[in-house]
């Protein structure tokens, strides 16, 4: 079964007041660096859905990403889900993770990719009962997947298909984790 890694780092860091997927941590690796890497260690193949910020898609080139560019990234994040599921239209599901999102261990992304039911059921990871990243889509919501826009991501689809979501408690506070300002970096 082929899943693909989505990795979104097409947004506008508003809040951050800087490109925030290229701060360094305190180990000096870039966050992006780090989520790009973890989700990697999991999937084979991963799509990085970009803007046009050169310097980010060198990074995510050299991490082993393909890069795809969201000439519609100011849309919302919708549109560059489906700009990432329609450059892999063969693959068997889709693993949707927030390029902000470097504090997730590679053995929870590894756990969603293989959770029961998988192949029919949208897996998402909790952490005390909240919803977090990354979430597994199966290849029979392709369509669903093509067809978003605006900024809520894939929560439409979630919720059109709440009979057929998989929560799964991981025990990972990384889940919840993004970088949105610089003390998130700590």
């Amino acid at each position: 079964m082929s899943i693909t890694g989505i990795l979104l780092a097409a947004g506008f860091a508003r809040r951050f007041g800087s490109q925030k997927l290229l701060a360094p941590l305190p180990d000096g690796r870039l966050v992006v660096q780090v989520a790009a890497s973890n989700l990697l260690a999991a999937c084979g193949r991963v799509i990085a859905v970009t803007g046009r910020d050169e310097r980010l898609m060198r990074v995510l080139d050299n991490c082993g990403c393909q890069v795809v560019v969201n000439a519609r990234a100011g849309e919302g994040m919708g549109t560059s889900i489906a700009a990432g599921v329609a450059a892999s239209r063969d693959s068997d599901g889709w693993l949707i993770a927030l390029g902000d999102m470097p504090y997730i261990a590679p053995a929870t992304i590894r756990r969603v990719l293989v959770a029961p039911q998988a192949a029919t059921m949208v897996v998402i990871p909790t952490f005390e009962g909240r919803r977090g990243h990354p979430v597994r889509f199966p290849a029979m919501l392709a369509e669903d997947l093509l067809a978003l826009q605006g900024d809520r991501g894939a929560r439409e689809v979630i919720d059109r298909h709440a009979a057929n979501c998989l929560p799964l408690e991981t025990g990972d506070r990384g889940v919840l984790a993004d970088i949105d300002t610089p003390a998130d970096l700590q």
